[in-house]
Order: C-alpha cells, then structure tokens, then sequence
C-alpha cells in the first residue's frame, strides 16, 4: 500500500511560536515531532485489509532521521564557526602593538635607518634593493649579493637623503645568472586596531591599511 498525503492543518492550527528566532519548519525537533503525528495519523487510518507497508514506513523514518542529524550538524557547525570567531579576536587583542610583516613595498625608517623585508622564490646569485620615491625615481642602491632562498632583510642610511622618508618605497631586484628571481617586498607596521570582515580576523595597520590576518606574513 502506498502511503496517501494528509491534510496536516489540523495538527499546525494550534502551533505556537515559543521564539522568534526558532522557525518550526526548519527546527530539527519540530521536524520530527511533526512527522511523528503524521505517522500515527496515517496508521490510524490505515485500512485494516491493506496496512502500511513496513518497507515505506521504515524508509520514511530513516529519511526523518537524516533530516535530523543535518539539522543538527548545521547547529554543531554554526556554533564551532562562533567559537571560532571569538578565539580569533582575542587572539586579535593579543596582536595590538606588534609589529607584522606583510606584503608592501613601503619602507619603515626608524632613528635615522630605513629597513625592509623581502621573501625569495629561490636562491639567488645577486640581490640589489632600489631605494625609490613614489613616483619610481631612484634615490640609492642596496647591494646585499648573494642570498638564499626565503626571508631576507635589508637596512639603509637615511641619513644622507633630504627628502621625506616616510614616503620612500622599496624593490628588490634578484638574479641567479641571467634569470631573474621573483621576490616579494615586505611592509613592516604596527598593529593598531583589529576587527572581522566575513568571518576573517583583520588587523588595522600604523599606515592606514587593514589586512587580513592570513595575509601576515611574520611577526617581529
């Protein structure tokens, strides 16, 4: 026998909201109490020459069954996510006043000494940092020669230029033979502020920036 569809406004007519956040046709208990009284509505009246087939009945109640175990997977995971969360900004309060690296090529001067942080694809035979302005024009040139591969760093005398430093940027210039090495400028700042976007801990930087905490490359 087949199982026939039944009218269930009579069980819902005295359904009551205990919360406005807890949706009764979504809610994994109110799923399941729901199916229940169908079950016994439908065995109810079942025709007694014709009863319920056992081998529908049990995959209804393997089916309520998954629905349950979803829902309450999704609480689970909604509430490990809101942890998570929370771990993430008071690690976050932790970070404020650090100094982080990430990717930038404005370079940090300090007393008189400018310094700047590099990542190397590979190692290399030859490594010069181009001191420059904003608007790219050469002001010195940093020779550190041969470098391996990974964090390198790098000072400079800021002493002998006239101009603003806390404009200056940076490049880094690797080679090993004739083939050039990628390298990635590192910006050093200071953590001011943190915050969340997406779901994602953000650090407000000294410069103004805000990145992603994922995107912090070391912490000094």
């Amino acid at each position: 026998m087949s199982i026939s569809p039944i009218d269930t406004s009579a069980l819902d007519a005295g359904a009551t909201t205990t919360s406005k956040a807890r949706d009764s046709s979504t809610d994994a208990s109110a799923m399941q109490d729901r199916f229940l009284k169908l079950l016994v509505a439908q065995l109810n009246n079942q025709d007694p020459m014709n009863p319920l087939d056992n081998a529908q009945m049990t995959t209804q109640m393997a089916q309520i069954n998954t629905v349950t175990g979803l829902q309450t997977l999704n609480l689970t995971m909604q509430t490990m996510a809101e942890q998570f969360s929370t771990m993430q900004q008071i690690q976050g309060i932790s970070m404020i006043g650090r100094s982080v690296l990430a990717e930038g090529d404005r370079m940090s001067v300090t007393d008189g000494v400018g310094k700047g942080y590099f990542d190397l694809a590979g190692a290399a035979q030859d490594v010069n940092v181009e001191i420059v302005t904003p608007g790219g024009v050469l002001v010195d040139t940093v020779a550190l020669g041969a470098q391996n591969q990974g964090r390198g760093s790098f000072e400079w005398d800021a002493g002998k230029y006239s101009g603003a430093t806390g404009d200056l940027r940076f490049r880094v210039k690797a080679t090993s033979g004739q083939a050039a090495v990628a390298a990635t400028p590192l910006m050093q700042s200071q953590v001011v502020a943190t915050g969340s976007k997406a779901g994602a801990l953000t650090l407000t930087l000294d410069n103004g920036n805000t990145v992603n905490y994922a995107n912090v490359r070391g912490v000094l």
